[in-house]
């Protein structure tokens, strides 16, 4: 059986048709089901032998909770002119910057975007990537220069659960949407990933040299447990 992902498919769940995705994973032991925020339906990670009908069966036994978790994302956060989105944590109305060119920009208060509308989307994406590429690579250089420590590279990417993540090699990667959360934020999630350019488990000496990283670590925590959903929600 081949190790690749199955296709997405339109499931109804409780009568509503939501979207299903599936991931092969080696290291999953038995099947999972999630509730995917950033794309508002539900993976299912599925063992290498396993079927996307064991899968489905799962869902099927477990329909009413996955409804209800479905039920309480919050709204999401599409990119359209005139909606008020964070960046750094302060909101910044999309408008369209008419007969202009340059894709879309940052300025106080407003993202503005170029061109026909049906571009705005891939447009403000691209920008707030942009921004979160130059702003955390910045972030992680001097949090690991002030501890003698040297990341491989730093990637953004379009992740659905983690925040951060660091690499064996070294490599770090973060989500684009931190860009959205407030400054302290993403100052912890740097620091947390940085550290583990020393220390690849959460003991003792990793959370000490997290703290010498950032003074954040527990407010930042406490605001990814009450908005990192509605973060997810964004784009």
């Amino acid at each position: 059986m081949s190790g690749e992902d199955l296709p997405a498919e339109l499931v109804p769940v409780q009568g509503a048709l939501t979207s299903v995705a599936y991931r092969r994973s080696a290291r999953a032991k038995r099947i999972s089901l999630r509730i995917d925020p950033a794309a508002g339906g539900i993976l299912i990670t599925l063992p290498m032998r396993a079927s996307r009908h064991a899968g489905l069966a799962l869902l099927q036994a477990h329909e009413r909770w996955a409804a209800e978790k479905l039920s309480s994302l919050p709204q999401a956060l599409r990119f359209t002119p005139g909606a008020a989105v964070p960046v750094h944590g302060v909101p910044h109305v999309i408008g369209q910057a008419l007969g202009a060119r340059g894709g879309a920009w940052i300025e106080p208060g407003r993202i503005l975007v170029t061109g026909e509308p049906e571009f705005l989307v891939r447009r403000v994406t691209d920008c707030l990537k942009r921004l979160a590429r130059q702003h955390l690579t910045a972030m992680a250089a001097e949090k690991a220069q002030a501890v003698a420590l040297k990341p491989k590279t730093v990637r953004i990417k379009d992740t659905h659960t983690r925040w951060g993540s660091c690499a064996p090699d070294g490599t770090l990667a973060f989500s684009w949407r931190l860009i959205c959360a407030p400054g302290f934020v993403q100052d912890y999630v740097v620091a947390h990933e940085t550290a583990h350019l020393r220390h690849m488990n959460h003991g003792p000496h990793f959370w000490a040299l997290t703290e010498t990283l950032t003074p954040h670590r527990e407010e930042a925590s406490e605001w990814l447990a009450r908005n990192g959903v509605e973060l997810l929600r964004i784009g």
